[in-house]
């Protein structure tokens, strides 16, 4: 991952990064732009690019992206026109009806996506609708666990970038299906947690079509100078709303065309 670089001097982007770090097991802490008055998207940026940066040193494997922000609503909450990402590692993967250990993620919450596993380079020159079709070997239906380092979700757009794009862990289901069998944009969703519908969404929402929003991120890791590349996992964007989880619930997302996945939270 390159190194983005800041908007502005005198951010110390290492120094958020710790702190950040450093709340995955001490808890969460006051909102970044509390300690930071003013701070940019590129500040934002700046910070998640020095943690992704210790953590490959330290050994974890990045294996794709997933694209935060998707719905309007949520951009219009936050003050933005766009979405934002956030890297994936291999060690945040969960397997389909597994459980979370109790204790593992701070204030857990849950959303149901499209995964899209990438078959080979996009071509960002030519970016276009068959373009990305053609570099999607296949699509997952997936649950992503987001979870936050700021306490009780008292997020703006820099804490939520800087914070990794608020991830937590996914789920991917495991039956592929071939993106050319799917209306992307309308296939529906229903999220249940212990057996009770909770959360209802389509593909429409995100976006207006899940490869609206991974034509973004493609363009968006070129940018940065981590294009996209065969074998990466891309969380498209929840498809509805998110919903809190708490130790015992077990969670079940079901979407149109793609089946269903399954996690559990352990008590």
């Amino acid at each position: 991952m390159a190194t983005i670089e800041l908007s502005r001097p005198g951010v110390d982007a290492a120094a958020h990064a710790a702190r950040l770090r450093e709340a995955y097991g001490a808890g969460a802490i006051p909102p970044l732009q509390t300690a930071v008055p003013g701070a940019s998207i590129d500040d934002a940026y700046a910070i998640q690019a020095a943690n992704t940066a210790f953590w490959i040193a330290a050994g974890r494997v990045p294996v794709g992206a997933k694209i935060g922000l998707t719905a309007k609503a949520v951009q219009k909450q936050l003050g933005v026109d766009q979405p934002d990402f956030g890297i994936l590692f291999a060690d945040m993967a969960v397997d389909d009806d597994d459980s979370v250990v109790a204790g593992r993620l701070l204030q857990p919450k849950v959303e149901a996506e499209i995964a899209f596993v990438i078959d080979r380079p996009v071509d960002v020159a030519r970016l276009t609708t068959a373009e990305l079709l053609g570099a999607v070997a296949y699509a997952l239906p997936a649950i992503e666990i987001v979870d936050s380092r700021i306490a009780d979700w008292k997020i703006g757009i820099v804490d939520t970038i800087a914070d990794n794009a608020s991830s937590g862990l996914f789920v991917l289901g495991t039956t592929p299906v071939a993106v050319e069998n799917l209306d992307l944009r309308l296939c529906g969703m229903v999220l249940e947690k212990n057996g009770e519908p909770v959360s209802f969404g389509a593909g429409a929402a995100c976006l207006g079509n899940p490869l609206h929003a991974l034509g973004w991120l493609a363009r968006k890791m070129a940018a940065v100078g981590h294009p996209l590349d065969a074998g990466d996992i891309v969380l498209s964007g929840a498809l509805g709303p998110m919903v809190a989880v708490e130790p015992g619930d077990r969670i079940e997302a079901r979407i149109e065309g793609l089946g269903s996945v399954r996690v559990g939270f352990a008590r």
